[in-house]
């Protein structure tokens, strides 16, 4: 868990890199030897943009690759103005914006052979799922759970983000869980 005074800090460049893009039509560069050693390690995280409670962007990365700081950067410059379900960020927005962080703890595998199996091995408002079969491959955020409560049709709406069928299933098919630590 990070300290209040870390949480701020990546809330404060999410908006700065946003800002950023708005005038320049790039994200914030992070220089690492300026942060705390919490916010240099390689984590993957999540953006989400809300306007006016509606979602206006959600951009994220599913593994660690680059500092926490500078992956919080690039995410919420994506998240504004890459995010292909929305047109990019204008600056009359930025007032109504709310920017929420997620940063994701290393996926696991969740044995299963079947959708049944999946679903009572989920665990609604703590899991993150991720649903792959080779070609398709979606998530949702554990946040998710709010307007999608009951497990099935949790999974029916991955999979069907996934480009899936929502009574598919397949031998193939393999599902992950992450948690997050959300501000």
């Amino acid at each position: 868990m990070l300290s209040d005074s870390h949480r701020q800090t990546l809330k404060d460049l999410a908006k700065a890199s946003i800002e950023h893009g708005l005038k320049y039509g790039r994200p914030l560069q992070i220089d690492p030897a300026t942060m705390a050693d919490e916010l240099i390690v390689q984590r993957a995280t999540f953006v989400t943009l809300e306007k006016q409670g509606q979602l206006r962007g959600c951009i994220g990365m599913l593994e660690a690759r680059r500092p926490l700081a500078e992956d919080i950067a690039e995410n919420s410059y994506a998240a504004a103005f890459s995010d292909p379900r929305f047109p990019p960020l204008e600056e009359s927005e930025l007032g109504d914006l709310s920017i929420h962080l997620s940063i994701l703890s290393p996926a696991e595998s969740i044995p299963c052979q079947s959708e049944a199996e999946l679903i009572q091995q989920l665990r609604p408002d703590i899991d993150g799922l991720i649903l792959d079969d080779s070609s398709h491959r979606a998530t949702f955020l554990p946040s998710v759970w709010e307007s999608l409560p009951k497990p099935a049709d949790f999974i029916h709406h991955l999979k069907m983000k996934a480009g899936l069928p929502k009574n598919y299933w397949s031998r193939e098919l393999r599902a992950y869980r992450y948690t997050t630590e959300s501000f």
